[in-house]
Formats: C-alpha cells, structure tokens, sequence
C-alpha cells in the first residue's frame, strides 16, 4: 500500500511539471563575447589583471573590438617620449619571441588625437606605420590577417599592408596583451576595453 501511494504521488509530481504556463520568462544564454578591462596603474607598464598569461596562438587572422576612454589621453614626463607607441593587442610569430617575430596593434596620444598604429617585427627588425586617428568612447573593429608575405592590419575596414617574412603559413606564437611604453611608464591609470571576436 505504502509503494502504491509513493508511486502516485510521483506520477503526481511529474504530471504537475509538465503543465505549460504562459507568462514565464524566456531564459537566454549570452554566449556573445564580452568586453575585458585591461587596467594599467599609473606607474605601471602592464595591466593589473592576469595578462602575463601564456595563450599559444595559431592565427590566420586576429580580430577583436578596442575602446578607449578619456585615459588614452596623457602627456609623457619627457616630450620627446610623447611619439613612444604603447601597445594595444597582437601576437608573437614564427615560434619566436616578440622581439623577434610579431604583429600587433600600438596606439598614443599625440598632436591633440589618439592614434592607432601597425607595429610589427620581422627578425628583429620592428617597423610601424600611422594607421590614422579613432575617437575616444567608440568601438574600433581590428583584425590583422596573416599571409604568407604580409600582415594586413585593418581598422573599421580600412586596411593597411605590413610586411612580414615569417616562414610560418600561421601566426603561430602566443597573444600580446596591452603594454603602456615606450620608454616611460603610466602617468596615470590607463583603461583599455577589448573584446575578442
């Protein structure tokens, strides 16, 4: 008698859970990828959280949001570091160090903006080009693709050429976070936002 009544309260229960009930909200996972705050101390060359990391990377393309605020604006103790390209976001290539191999994102203030640059090494030769101006507070879509003879940095669709002589069909290193210098550290705190796409 015991089991018998056990058996129909559970036919009971499972009988209550599959009535439909209007009104109950939707649940929605974001799975979207999300901002991550770099944060670098006045003082400081890199960000207070973990990015000293080790993340092999193995790119044909990296491609991520940036956003600045009123933090990218700064002026270095000695003037002639104002031109001193910081460094927003990349990868070492070829297996090598940075230093050696790489491709990544610089940005600076200078003369009254905030400029992004394509900072790359090949073999220990580090090149740069200005890739222009962006705003500080707006989302900046970057990517740099890899190909066999060249880095193709592009900001909001526009794209720039670097070369690079990696025998590597890839980008096979490990990822390159934001770095404040140069030759000086923060003056202040300095907020980056990137979101990996």
């Amino acid at each position: 008698m015991k089991l018998i009544i056990v058996c129909l309260a559970i036919i009971s229960c499972c009988n209550a859970c599959n009535k439909t009930t209007t009104g109950m909200p939707t649940i929605v996972v974001d799975n979207s990828p999300k901002f991550v705050t770099y944060k670098i101390g006045k003082g400081q060359n890199y960000p207070n959280n973990d990015s000293t990391t080790l993340i092999i990377t193995n790119y044909t393309e990296q491609k991520f949001i940036a956003k600045f605020d009123s933090s990218a604006i700064y002026t270095n103790a000695l003037a002639s570091n104002q031109a001193d390209i910081n460094k927003l976001y990349g990868f070492a290539d070829n297996n090598m160090f940075h230093q050696v191999y790489s491709a990544r994102f610089g940005w600076n203030w200078l003369n009254g903006g905030l400029h992004l640059w394509a900072y790359d090494y090949n073999n220990g030769v580090r090149d740069f080009k200005d890739l222009g101006t962006v705003a500080i507070g707006k989302e900046i879509n970057c990517s740099i693709k890899v190909l066999p003879n060249n880095y193709v940095f592009s900001v909001d669709g526009k794209e720039t050429m670097m070369l690079r002589t990696s025998p590597t069909p890839t980008g096979v290193g490990y990822k390159l976070f934001p770095y404040f210098g140069g030759d000086e550290t923060a003056p202040h705190e300095v907020v980056i936002l990137v979101k990996e796409l």
